[in-house]
C-alpha cells in the first residue's frame, strides 16, 4: 500500500490543476515542427482527443513562435482546449519579447536552467524569460535534464566534491547538481516575482534507480508541484517497462502531480500511445480512472484459436472509443471492468469478478460463450457474430447502469485503496 500523496502547491495551467491534491495530470509532447501549424494542430487534436491534458510544443526558431496564436487559434475552433505549454531552450528569451502573440497564447513556458545563457547573460535571460511570465500571468517549469545540466554548475560541485573530507562519487554529484539547478532556479524565479504558486520543477534522468533517488530528495527539499517523467525512456517495451517502473515507485509514494510517458514511436507509429500508457499507469495504480479496463486471459495450450485475443483487442478499441461520447453521457463508465476471457479454467470466475465478462471457449470446449453481468450468468452467446453481440450487450449495460439517475445494484468488490492525500 502506498503512503500518504505529498501535498505541494497548487498551479494552475490553463483549466488544469498541478498539485494541491488535485488528480495527476496526463501530458504528452508534439514531435512535429511547430512551425508547420497545420501538422501541429492535427497531432495536438489527436493527443488531446486520446486524453492528453496538456500538450508541451517545440518553440525553437522564429518561425514556429509565429505559428504559436495560430495554432491556439485553430484548436479552439474545433473545441480543443488544451493547455499548450511551450518549450525553450537557449534563445526562449528573444521569442517570447518578440512574439507577445506566442506568450500569450501559450498556458505555460518550460524553461530549462542548463541552457538558457552562460556567464553573466545567464541570469538576464532568465530574468527575461520569468518577466514575461509575470507579464502575461503565465506558470512557468523549470524543467532540469542531465543531458543538458549547467556545466558550469556542476564543474563548481564537482570542485567543492573533491575538496571535501569525504567526497561523493560522482554520480551522486551528478544527481545533486539535477536538484540544486531546479531549487535555485525556482527560489530565482521567486526572488524576481513569481509565486510558489506558478512554478512547476522537473529533474529528468534516463536512468530508473537515478530517477527515483533524485524524486525522493526533492519531494522532502521542497514543496514545488512536480513534474515526473523518465526522459529518453526509449521506444517500445523498453520505454514503457522503464517509465512505469519508475514512475511506480515514486507515485507510490505520492511523488508526482503531473507525468509524461516519453516514448520514442517506431516509424511511422502513433504519438498517441505516451498518452494510454500514461493513463493505464495510473488506472492501474488506483491512482485515476480513464477508461473501462478489459481484463484478458495471456493464453495457453487450452486456447490455441486466437479467436478470444482477437476479440479481446476489439473490445478494448471499441470501448477506448466509445468513451469519446460515454466520458459525457455516462458519469462513472471509466470505472467499470470488463473481461474477455479464454476458457473454462478462469473465464467464468473471473467474469464474475468483472462488471461485465464473457467466457470464450477454449479448444476442444462447447462452442458457446456465456456473459455474466454483475456476477450474474445472464445470457450464452454462439455463432459468427459473438463479438457484435457482446459489443451491443456492453453498450446496454453502459446505457442502463451509467446514465445519469439510473440506480446499479452490483455486488460489492474488494477494492484498491487509494493513496490518500494529507497536507
Amino acid at each position: 500500500m502506498g503512503m500518504a500523496r505529498r501535498i505541494s502547491t497548487k498551479v494552475m495551467v490553463g483549466g488544469v490543476a498541478i498539485g494541491g491534491g488535485a488528480p495527476v495530470a496526463v501530458q504528452s509532447m508534439t514531435n512535429t515542427d511547430t512551425a508547420d501549424a497545420a501538422s501541429t494542430v492535427r497531432q495536438v487534436f489527436d493527443l488531446w482527443r486520446a486524453g492528453s491534458e496538456l500538450v508541451r510544443i517545440t518553440v525553437n526558431s522564429p518561425e514556429a513562435a509565429a505559428q504559436v496564436a495560430r495554432v491556439r487559434g485553430e484548436l479552439d475552433a474545433l473545441g480543443c482546449d488544451v493547455p499548450l505549454v511551450g518549450d525553450f531552450h537557449y534563445n526562449g528569451h528573444k521569442l517570447l519579447t518578440q512574439y507577445p502573440e506566442c506568450a500569450r497564447a501559450l498556458a505555460k513556458y518550460r524553461i530549462n536552467p542548463g541552457n538558457v545563457g552562460k556567464g553573466a547573460k545567464r541570469d538576464d535571460q532568465f530574468a527575461t524569460m520569468i518577466d514575461v511570465a509575470l507579464k502575461y500571468e503565465k506558470p512557468v517549469r523549470i524543467g532540469v535534464n542531465w543531458g543538458s545540466l549547467d556545466p558550469e554548475l556542476l564543474a563548481r560541485m564537482m570542485d567543492e566534491n573533491g575538496r571535501g573530507a569525504n567526497p561523493l562519487d560522482a554520480d551522486e554529484v551528478m544527481r545533486e547538481a539535477l536538484i540544486v539547478s531546479a531549487l535555485e532556479s525556482a527560489a530565482q524565479a521567486e526572488t524576481l516575482g513569481l509565486p510558489a504558486g506558478r512554478i512547476v520543477i522537473s529533474c529528468k534522468v534516463s536512468g530508473v534507480q537515478d530517477l527515483i533517488l533524485v524524486y525522493r530528495a526533492l519531494a522532502r527539499r521542497c514543496g514545488y508541484a512536480l513534474h515526473l517523467g523518465l526522459t529518453e525512456a526509449g521506444m517500445g517495451t523498453k520505454g514503457i517497462v522503464a517509465s512505469s517502473a519508475a514512475m511506480a515507485v515514486l507515485l507510490n509514494e505520492g511523488i508526482g502531480d503531473t507525468i509524461r510517458v516519453s516514448l520514442t514511436p517506431e516509424p511511422g507509429g502513433d504519438r498517441t500511445r505516451e498518452v494510454i500508457v500514461a493513463q493505464e499507469l495510473l488506472q492501474t495504480m488506483g491512482l485515476r480512472s480513464f477508461a473501462p479496463m478489459v481484463a484478458a486471459c495471456p493464453g495457453c495450450g487450452r486456447t490455441t484459436s486466437t479467436y478470444f485475443q482477437e476479440l479481446a483487442q476489439r473490445i478494448q478499441e471499441f470501448l477506448r472509443i466509445r468513451m469519446r461520447d460515454w466520458k459525457q453521457r455516462y458519469p462513472g463508465v471509466e470505472e467499470m471492468k470488463v473481461a474477455v476471457m479464454g476458457c473454462v479454467v478462469n473465464g467464468p470466475g473471473e467474469s464474475k469478478h468483472a462488471d461485465i465478462g464473457i467466457s470464450l471457449p477454449g479448444t476442444n470446449e462447447v462452442p458457446v460463450a456465456p456473459v455474466y453481468m454483475d456476477g450474474e450468468r445472464t445470457v450464452t452467446l454462439k455463432g459468427a457474430r459473438i463479438a457484435e453481440d457482446f459489443q451491443a450487450i456492453v453498450e446496454r449495460y453502459v446505457q442502463e447502469n451509467y446514465a445519469p439517475g439510473a440506480r446499479r445494484h452490483r455486488p460489492a468488490r474488494a477494492q484498491v485503496t487509494p493513496i490518500k492525500a494529507v497536507s
